[in-house]
């Protein structure tokens, strides 16, 4: 890579003042997208990181900003549906002309992880606040460099099997908890140009974006889904022409 990355944390930014906001201010002061965003920025210290949140003019993310972005980092949980087409299919765009995108946590159910998944992502679920182990079962390969095996999690949402997801390209990482749960944890997926890492530890009442080791996976996985050489090839008008895809 011959330049500094460009990061994007986008946050749905929804808990921090509807649920618990004293509690959740205790570990994330700056919410959640605040420290991703500092996490990262301690292990890549070279890369540009802003933050964008669903409140933002367009969510944060309009085309420049999308245009300036080498990976975007995904976090929501309860206002999928208030997210905007449009800017979906803006970041659908992107990410298929060749943006990287890690989504996190409960973004499994966000539309632009569904929709370019094409299946629903549904999983089981529960909150205990049960320990999560998570194992590296791809010890070679760039996400997993310099992460503990196993690496625990001493409080974590518990997420378990089935999760309906297409068979990934390449899984990383498999969680187990307490209550006999195990989860496919850390996926990777590629679409069009663009690379795709879902992982799943994050959940709003515990301090795992905290913990240094999931800053060490996070930023493992932008290196890993960056491509700041790769000419981004997604369509720059929102409705393209009936015939943008004929042939000549």
């Amino acid at each position: 890579m011959s330049q500094s990355l460009r990061i994007t944390v986008w946050n749905e930014g929804v808990h921090e003042s509807t649920k618990d906001p004293a509690g959740m201010a205790a570990y994330y002061p700056d919410g959640i997208h605040g420290a991703i965003a500092a996490g990262i920025g301690g292990q890549l210290p070279d890369a540009t990181v802003r933050t964008a949140l669903l409140s933002d003019p367009e969510h944060g993310l309009g085309e420049a900003v999308l245009a300036e972005t080498d990976v975007l980092l995904w976090w929501g949980h309860k206002a999928h549906r208030q997210v905007d087409d449009d800017v979906v299919d803006r970041v659908q765009r992107h990410v298929l002309g060749g943006m990287g995108l890690l989504v996190l946590h409960s973004g499994h159910f966000s539309k632009i992880f569904t929709r370019l998944l094409g299946t629903t992502c549904s999983l089981s679920w529960r909150n205990a606040a049960e320990r999560e182990v998570l194992w590296t079962v791809a010890p070679t390969h760039p996400i997993a460099e310099g992460v503990p095996n196993p690496l625990v999690i001493p409080e974590q949402e518990t997420y378990g099997e089935f999760f309906d997801i297409p068979t990934p390209d390449e899984l990383v990482f498999i969680s187990s908890f307490t209550g006999g749960e195990v989860f496919r944890s850390g996926v990777t997926f590629h679409r069009g140009q663009g690379r795709i890492f879902y992982f799943s530890p994050g959940d709003e009442r515990y301090p795992v974006y905290n913990q240094p080791e999931i800053h060490r996976i996070l930023a493992n996985g932008i290196r890993w889904a960056a491509q700041p050489d790769l000419p981004r090839a997604a369509p720059t008008v929102s409705n393209p022409p009936r015939n943008w895809f004929d042939p000549e």
